[in-house]
């Protein structure tokens, strides 16, 4: 993810456009409670960015810890600022954030690794894809599990021009999700989000993402040759209209213009 930086907050209408750590967390906490019968504890979330997510977890429960990977410098100054400010001091002191490759091995031991938003679409090798899986394996604890939030459909790879419109702060916006270019051979896409402000201020590539379209088969394979014992697919219970938001495990999902999935690696 790369952002155009202005004297707007960005990090702001993104999240406020696209995030919603604590109904993420919810689905985590459900779909790892009805493989293990127990709660998780212990989080790494890659690709985190602002880290909206790691510090929800801490928030969520006194036994919780977080630890948060990524590159970029720019996120997680805001998150520090504006996220990681709202804690108390005991929930500050379960939480670790590292401007760190997410293709790494980290302790202590994660009862769950998310990669949310898509973000392992960066990764366009498959040796690559491979290699973040076994390094996430070797992350995880005995029963821990790791969960890949995926996109997919024709609604994912049409030229085409979403928009949505919110509020934050007393300020209406416009959220436009840009889907640029798709190549079929090798299933690199690019896509772009664009603001526009009421008052007329347009904030053009506010974000861009070069990224491979995985398809569910390719993800599993990988995830079985990096060392995980099973591989599940928690597919939406249906599709029309905006969805039902609820994910259960499936081999067999209905054919829908677009989806967003989960690929869960069982250690």
């Amino acid at each position: 993810m790369k952002s155009r930086t202005t004297k707007l907050s960005l990090y702001d209408l993104y999240e406020n456009s696209v995030q919603s750590p604590e109904t993420h967390i919810d689905w985590l906490v459900k779909m790892y409670h009805e493989m293990h019968g127990r709660y998780p504890t212990q989080l790494r979330e890659d690709f985190c960015g602002t880290f909206a997510m790691c510090c929800a977890w801490v928030k969520r429960n006194r036994a919780n810890k977080a630890i948060g990977l990524d590159l970029d410098p720019e996120p997680i100054a805001y998150g520090k600022k504006v996220h990681l400010a709202k804690l108390n001091s005991e929930q500050k002191k379960r939480i670790k954030i590292f401007k760190q490759n997410a293709i790494s091995v980290t302790t202590p031991k994660a009862d769950v690794i998310m990669a949310g938003n898509f973000s392992f679409f960066i990764f366009k090798e498959r040796k690559t894809l491979v290699e973040y899986g076994k390094k996430c394996h070797a992350s995880l604890a005995k029963d821990g599990v790791l969960f890949l939030e995926m996109a997919g459909g024709p609604g994912m790879i049409t030229p085409m021009k979403e928009r949505k419109r919110f509020s934050l702060n007393k300020q209406s916006y416009t959220y436009i999700w840009d889907q640029q270019s798709f190549n079929p051979i090798n299933h690199d896409a690019k896509y772009a989000i664009h603001f526009k402000l009421d008052g007329g201020h347009y904030i053009e590539n506010a974000f861009t993402y070069d990224w491979r379209l995985w398809t569910i088969p390719e993800v599993k394979d990988a995830m079985l040759e990096a060392g995980f014992s099973k591989v599940l697919v928690f597919w939406e219970t249906e599709h029309k209209g905006k969805g039902t938001g609820e994910y259960i495990p499936m081999e067999e999902g209905d054919n829908a213009y677009s989806w967003i999935a989960y690929v869960v690696g069982v250690r």
